[in-house]
């Protein structure tokens, strides 16, 4: 839970800047810095994606997982769900709080890194994903609260309940599902990890559809003991 922590005082030391420093916040500076985030960000999915025991695993993971996310299309449900969302709060003359709220809570909440760097903290301990997103998240709510007001810094309520509702969840599933599927679940987010960082660094054309990737995550849950029952089949 330290990380989710970690998240919540970033975004409010931002929010704080941000009312304080109002629009005098370097874009120039901000971009730097997550240039500079978004390569940690590729060390961090590609230590876990190098952990693999399971080559193999990771490959068939990775490809029906998409398959399956982008037959349900996720990455555009939950924009849809986030633009739902602020039309429903966001009404005419409704001041600029709840736009504030409304809009930090959904860039901050709604995505893969959330998802994935709270299930690798729950699982493994492991804080690399989640505080990478924190500081992301500081250096945006300084533009954020700049411009949309103190709205932004309330968006750490859901923060917290969100990120730390994955977290406990991941870590009370984690010591029933073996070793072996923790490291391959590990290894999978960590191939995620990687095309997020490839998106904050802008090295392809079309953005790789991270959020189309997710499930992924959890079918070597399956993959591992079906694969176990075809070799002892055919042993």
């Amino acid at each position: 839970m330290i990380a989710v922590f970690i998240n919540v005082v970033l975004v409010l030391a931002g929010s704080i800047l941000g009312l304080l420093l109002k629009n005098r916040f370097s874009q120039r500076l901000g971009d730097a810095v997550v240039k500079c985030l978004a390569l940690c960000t590729f060390g961090i999915g590609a230590s876990s994606l190098l952990g693999t025991q399971n080559t193999l695993c990771v490959i068939v993971c990775m490809a029906l997982g998409t398959l399956l996310g982008e037959w349900i299309d996720i990455e555009k449900r939950l924009d849809g769900a986030g633009e739902a969302l602020k039309k429903r709060l966001i009404k005419d003359g409704s001041g600029g709080f709840v736009e504030g709220f409304v809009t930090a809570t959904i860039l901050y909440c709604v995505g893969a890194m959330a998802i994935n760097g709270s299930i690798e903290a729950g699982l493994n301990h492991s804080y690399g994903v989640l505080i990478s997103k924190s500081v992301l998240d500081g250096i945006s709510s300084i533009t954020f609260t700049a411009a949309m007001g103190v709205g932004v810094a309330f968006s750490t309520i859901p923060i917290l309940v969100y990120e730390g509702a994955l977290v406990l969840l991941a870590g009370a599933v984690g010591p029933y599902l073996g070793e072996a599927v923790v490291t391959e679940m590990s290894a999978v987010g960590g191939a995620i990890i990687v095309g997020i960082a490839i998106n904050m660094m802008g090295l392809s054309e079309s953005k790789f559809r991270v959020g189309n990737m997710l499930p992924a995550i959890f079918l070597p849950i399956l993959y591992l003991p079906l694969s176990q029952w075809l070799g002892s089949l055919m042993a």
